[in-house]
C-alpha cells in the first residue's frame, strides 16, 4: 500500500529528515502531554516531587546543577539514537517525563505555590517562564532530533548504507550543543527563583 504524499515524496532528502524532526517533535510533545494526563496519587506526586527536588538541591549545593542536567538528559539522548529500539525508548522517556510534571503540577496547586506566595517579582516570573519555554525547545528539538535519527538510522542501515552513521555522529554533536545550552540555562532558571 503506498500512500501519496506529494509533500514528502517531492522534497529533497534535507527537507525529509527537517519533515522527520518536526513530525516527532509534535509527537513529543503529544507524549508528554499524555504522560502528565495519568492519574496518580497525592502521595505519589509527593514522593515524584521531593524527588526531584532532593535532587536539584543536592546538586546546587555541590555546584554541579549544570553537569548533573547536561548528562542526564544527554544520556537519554544518545540512548535515543539507537536505530529503532531508540525510538521506543525516547516516547517512554517523554511519557513519563510527562509524568514526572503532572505531579509536579498537582503538587504545587496543591501547596498554592505561585510566584507571589514564593515572594517572586512578576518581571523575575515572566523572564523565568521565558527561558523555562527556551529549555523545553532545545530539549524537546534534541530528543526529536535523536528519535527521528534512530529511524533514520534503522532504514539506512538495513539498506547498508553506512553514511548514515557520519550524518549520527554530526547529529550527536548538535545535540550535545542544545543540551549543554539547555542545561545552563535551566540551571540559570533554578537559581533564579
Amino acid at each position: 500500500m503506498n500512500i501519496p504524499l506529494p509533500f514528502w515524496n517531492n522534497a529533497s532528502p534535507r527537507r525529509k529528515r527537517i519533515f522527520s524532526i518536526i513530525f516527532m517533535l509534535v509527537l513529543a510533545i503529544l507524549v508528554t502531554l499524555i504522560g502528565t494526563l495519568v492519574p496518580i496519587s497525592a502521595q505519589d506526586a509527593k514522593q515524584i516531587n521531593d524527588s526531584l527536588n532532593q535532587t536539584v538541591t543536592t546538586n546546587r549545593a555541590n555546584g554541579t546543577l549544570i553537569p548533573s542536567i547536561f548528562i542526564n538528559n544527554f544520556g537519554l539522548c544518545l540512548a535515543m539514537f539507537i536505530p529503532l529500539a531508540g525510538a521506543v525508548f525516547g516516547l517512554y522517556v517523554l511519557f513519563s517525563t510527562g509524568i514526572a510534571l503532572g505531579a509536579e503540577f498537582r503538587t504545587q496547586t496543591a501547596g498554592a505555590s505561585t510566584a507571589a506566595a514564593a515572594n517572586i517579582s512578576a518581571s523575575t516570573a515572566i523572564t523565568a517562564l521565558l527561558f523555562i519555554g527556551l529549555v523545553f525547545l532545545l530539549e524537546y528539538v534534541s530528543y526529536s532530533i535523536a528519535i527521528s535519527e534512530s529511524v533514520w538510522l534503522f532504514r539506512r542501515l538495513s539498506q547498508r548504507r553506512w553514511g548514515e552513521l557520519k550524518t549520527t555522529g554530526i547529529l550527536i554533536g548538535v545535540v550535545a550543543a542544545l543540551l549543554i545550552t539547555g542545561a545552563v540555562v535551566e540551571t540559570w532558571v533554578i537559581t533564579a527563583i
